[in-house]
């Protein structure tokens, strides 16, 4: 999802959910399923849209969070995505009951969360959005491309860096523990920054 260039005046293109483009056919991107019951599990699923090779592989489930995790979590996940929307003039958006599409980015940020709280004793996670919180996007990101690499999957929630991250988020603020080499420098290089919609200024968050 790319920004616009269109100028001050230019008009904020349409989207749906947190970010994800009208104008596009079937795009890749990330759905929140939250169910009409009110204890029911939240599913994360990546819907891989166009770049599907058949039918049956569109969507993966990434991870499931019973409903007291997800709702330690879903208010300060919307604050943080709103905020990165309106950076860029895009529609704000809340959860709410059904299919939730997130932006293919935005989501995979959620993911890592989300896989870092899904098996946490409950009074860590304060201390895990915290810590999710003080990484960069880009930091985000590559952690979830490292995580989905071997234990992306819903049944994936015990092993590897499904428990690396657990421990790394919930126990104390160590997130410089998985920074990858030379993020920060190519996060802070001017001239990358604008190569995504939702690479950002941190410290408006």
């Amino acid at each position: 999802m790319k920004q616009s260039n269109n100028g001050p005046d230019s008009q904020p293109r349409p989207t749906e959910g947190f970010g994800v483009p009208l104008t596009e056919t079937n795009p890749h991107c990330f759905l929140v399923r939250v169910p009409k019951n009110n204890k029911g599990a939240v599913e994360i699923v990546e819907n891989l849209g166009v770049q599907a090779k058949d039918n049956s592989s569109e969507e993966i489930v990434r991870v499931i969070l019973d409903r007291p995790r997800w709702t330690a979590i879903r208010q300060e996940v919307q604050r943080i995505f709103n905020n990165r929307l309106k950076e860029h003039k895009l529609t704000t958006s809340r959860w709410k009951v059904g299919d939730n599409p997130v932006d293919r980015l935005l989501g995979k940020e959620l993911c890592v969360l989300a896989w870092a709280v899904e098996r946490m004793d409950e009074d860590n996670i304060p201390v895990a959005v915290r810590n999710w919180m003080a990484f960069r996007p880009e930091e985000r990101w590559w952690l979830f491309s490292m995580t989905a690499m071997s234990t992306g999957l819903a049944h994936d929630d015990d092993r590897g860096w499904r428990v690396a991250l657990r421990h790394a988020l919930g126990d104390v603020a160590q997130h410089d523990l998985f920074k990858p080499r030379g993020v920060t420098k190519r996060a802070d290089d001017r001239s990358e920054q604008s190569f995504d919609l939702f690479s950002h200024n941190p410290t408006k968050e």
